[in-house]
């Protein structure tokens, strides 16, 4: 019995070892470095050592003058998804483009390749869209061409989205609009930029 005890409680030094302040973990992460995981990360959840973010994953908290550091977003999904593809889009941003857009959404897209649907992550709403394609970041010519995309998803009026776009397309760099829409616009939106940019005479498309 003592050896047992002994045994169990080495695991557990072990998997306290491979814990590091500001990492997120998921459940399978851990499981290498113990016999009995669920119980040891129950005990860890309990002591403070993790915290429970939801769909079987786990933050060491990192600890700052500020009090506790959140887990990145980024970090966050990478461990959800066990993937580094992928492209994070918050609607809010397309309040940045100067297009009149004022409303505020509580969730962020995560394209990827591998899940769809929403899930609650450390308090936070996330929405994975499969997508066959998406640039590796943010652009204000991406940023557009996906508001023109998900226009209808929005609480803004549609087709005052699409009057300001085309009042306001100067706003944006010609080759670079056209080549965000060739690769990540739908039909509509293709259609779309080709006209404006024609009748501007921005660009010979």
């Amino acid at each position: 019995m003592i050896f047992v005890r002994i045994f169990a409680l080495d695991f557990m030094k072990l998997l306290r070892q491979h814990i590091k302040p500001g990492e997120v973990y998921r459940r399978s992460d851990l499981e290498y470095y113990s016999t009995a995981v669920d119980r040891n990360l129950s005990r860890l959840t309990k002591d403070g050592t993790l915290r429970k973010l939801g769909q079987g994953l786990y933050y060491a908290p990192k600890k700052s003058k500020f009090g506790v550091v959140p887990p990145n977003d980024h970090d966050l999904v990478e461990r959800f998804l066990k993937d580094t593809s992928f492209l994070l889009v918050s609607p809010n941003a397309y309040n940045s483009l100067g297009l009149g857009l004022t409303q505020l959404y509580n969730t962020t897209w995560v394209y990827n390749h591998k899940r769809h649907g929403e899930f609650l992550l450390n308090g936070k709403n996330l929405l994975f869209k499969l997508k066959s394609a998406f640039p590796a970041t943010l652009s204000k010519e991406f940023l557009v061409i996906d508001l023109l995309n998900n226009r209808d998803e929005l609480a803004e009026d549609q087709e005052q989205i699409v009057k300001n776009f085309l009042k306001n397309v100067d706003r944006f760099e010609a080759l670079e609009l056209v080549k965000m829409a060739q690769q990540y616009g739908s039909g509509t939106t293709k259609k779309l930029v080709k006209s404006v940019l024609r009748k501007t005479q921005l660009i010979h498309v």
